[in-house]
């Protein structure tokens, strides 16, 4: 299994997700859920399998679902440094 670091090299990048969603017991109210974690976008494969359990094994049905996602880790690039000062 590849480590956190590993995965973000390889394209994963931290996915929030926030799924509002009816509570079972009271079914006017809504109710959130925030959850984070590393998947691979645009397909978002593991986002993709957890709300597939959600529909299929919680009661709860869900209202929406909003996803926020940030750039995937590249290496660093190269610059050419033209000059360099010494501070003592």
């Amino acid at each position: 299994m590849a480590t956190e670091f590993e995965r973000r090299l390889q394209g994963a990048t931290l996915l929030t997700a926030e799924v509002l969603y009816y509570m079972p017991d009271h079914p006017r109210l809504l109710q959130t859920f925030m959850w984070q974690l590393l998947d691979e976008a645009p397909r978002y494969p593991r986002l993709a399998a957890f709300l597939d359990h959600w529909r299929r094994e919680i009661e709860a049905v869900i209202h929406s679902v909003r996803v926020a996602s940030g750039e995937p880790l590249s290496p660093q690039g190269w610059r050419r440094v033209d000059s360099l000062i010494r501070m003592h």
